[in-house]
């Protein structure tokens, strides 16, 4: 059963998704997860993917669009702010608490690649959330940072200067989170295994939404740059943990970023490495995203 939904966030609105079991019907108050998604992601495909899936094993699961991004509004668009997208999940939990059916004291979150660490950096200081699942999960700071052949600091100096012609002009500049075809990565000598299985699912009917932009406002990369998701998890995330791997350590570093998480966080309860699988086989492969809620379902019934 799906139910759309709008979460008021402040001055703007979050459109989202609300996966829910078939027979509820006088049920007990449900168990209830946030979903939180892929950076570039609309909450039409990986989220859903999931989110439907958790709610045929008896859990009820929203998704949204990020603020700036999908349906959802905010302005500028394609803004990708680490701190905002915390934010968003904090609002959803706002929204999901108030829904009839829903018991506001087992709610949970599960974030995917970008999100598990947006997810991870929200649990810590947002303790309604009870419980913490991460699949693939990505330190977008980590992952900028290490994307800069200069380095940071000098990647920065480059974004000062581009924000003050931005201003100058008012033109704001996008750029691609992946090549918008094969073609174009191949052109730009980007061959690899993870890179080609990421265009084959954002950028083809495997898995493209017309509300998947592919475009990333630039000046949103400082914010990134600057991110941890995991800082102070040592201290602050308590909650239970469940953080679900693909075996096959490609080029995402999200094997790297979860099995940090992992071995940093107080209270790790289950970990498992999909064995055959890479990271965006885990998006919609439908034997790996099976298994993956098949573990997640346990973990949330035990601890939600």
């Amino acid at each position: 059963m799906l139910q759309h939904v709008t979460i008021p966030r402040g001055p703007i609105e979050l459109a989202a998704d609300l996966h829910l079991p078939d027979d509820i019907d006088g049920a007990a108050p449900l168990r209830a997860v946030v979903l939180s998604t892929p950076g570039s992601s609309v909450k039409e495909q990986i989220g859903a993917n999931y989110a439907s899936r958790l709610a045929a094993r008896g859990i009820a699961a929203l998704v949204f669009d990020p603020a700036h991004q999908g349906q959802s509004g905010g302005e500028p668009r394609d803004l990708e702010d680490p701190y905002r997208r915390g934010e968003d999940i904090s609002y959803a939990i706002d929204e999901l608490s108030t829904i009839p059916g829903i018991d506001p004291e087992r709610i949970g979150v599960l974030g995917i690649c970008a999100g598990g660490g947006y997810a991870v950096h929200t649990a810590r200081t947002d303790h309604r959330i009870k419980a913490v699942g991460a699949v693939v999960p990505g330190n977008m700071g980590t992952s900028f940072r290490s994307f800069q052949p200069d380095g940071p600091a000098a990647a920065l100096d480059a974004m000062a200067a581009a924000r003050i012609d931005e201003t100058r002009t008012g033109e704001l500049t996008r750029v691609n989170w992946l090549p918008d075809t094969s073609e174009d990565a191949a052109a730009a000598g980007l061959t690899d295994v993870d890179t080609t299985q990421a265009i084959t699912y954002y950028r083809t009917e495997r898995g493209r939404n017309e509300h998947s932009t592919n475009r990333r406002l630039a000046r949103g990369d400082s914010l990134l740059l600057g991110y941890d998701a995991y800082h102070l998890v040592e201290q602050l995330l308590t909650q239970p943990l469940q953080v679900v791997l693909a075996g096959r350590i490609g080029s995402t570093g999200s094997y790297e970023s979860g099995m940090e998480l992992w071995k940093r966080a107080p209270n790790p309860v289950d970990l498992m490495v999909v064995e055959g699988a890479g990271h965006y086989e885990m998006y919609d492969e439908p034997e790996h995203v099976d298994a993956a809620v098949d573990r997640l379902a346990a973990f949330y019934a035990d601890n939600l």
